[in-house]
């Protein structure tokens, strides 16, 4: 009797040791086969997947995002105010002229912006980002622009335009160069002196666009001369 419980036992022993080795062996060829170039092919894992599509307008029309607006608004001296560009196609630096402090109204006040000249119907482009906070027809200034910037602390001036560019609408965000119409004589320029009256005026965020505010002069931001 003590004679088969040692048979058993080592039998079981037996069979235990041969089919771990068994299982050790198979165990490796799959993890080298695994490993090798056409089984890393076969099972990879799937391609990544496209962006998902935005859901469509209520209209049918695909949606598409709005653009980012990076740009920031400065105060006067800062990165905006230095990369201005000249609000007149055509027109270089060195064709403008300082009036900022030119008598205006028989001397009773200072002019408080520059005159770009150029031909009529040349056209006015934005000198910054912003957005339109007034399109205004004045006896004096005749079709203005009014575009307040970024941080709602400056406000650009365009007057005596002698058309305003088709589309245009107040609230609209307005991106740097973008056409904002024509040189003209519209208000109280002279007929024969079609130029652009363009002011940068500083102000607060919570002000309207008709308070008073302190001008800065555009000329020396314009022609890359500021401090």
């Amino acid at each position: 009797m003590a004679l088969n419980f040692v048979d058993r036992m080592l039998t079981v022993v037996v069979t235990a040791t041969l089919t771990s080795a068994v299982w050790i062996i198979a165990g490796g060829s799959l993890i080298e086969l695994a490993d090798g170039e056409n089984q890393r092919d076969a099972t990879r894992p799937a391609e990544a997947a496209p962006s998902p599509t935005p859901p469509p307008d209520e209209d049918g029309a695909a949606r598409r995002a709005d653009a980012l607006d990076a740009a920031a608004a400065g105060s006067p001296g800062a990165i905006e105010l230095h990369e201005l560009v000249i609000p007149v196609l055509n027109v270089r630096a060195q064709d403008l002229t300082d009036t900022f402090t030119d008598e205006r109204a028989d001397t009773q006040r200072l002019h408080e912006a520059i005159d770009i000249m150029a031909p009529r119907g040349t056209t006015v482009i934005a000198a910054t980002p912003g957005r339109i906070e007034k399109l205004f027809r004045s006896k004096a200034g005749g079709n203005t622009i009014y575009i307040r910037s970024n941080d709602g602390q400056t406000i650009y001036y365009y007057a005596h335009l002698d058309k305003y560019a088709e589309g245009l609408r107040e609230g609209q965000r307005i991106r740097r160069g973008q056409r904002l119409g024509s040189v003209g004589s519209t208000g109280n320029a002279s007929e024969d002196a079609p130029h652009l009256h363009f002011a940068i005026l500083r102000t607060t965020a919570d002000a309207d666009w008709w308070e008073p505010a302190n001008a800065v002069n555009p000329y020396p931001l314009l022609t890359a001369k500021a401090p």
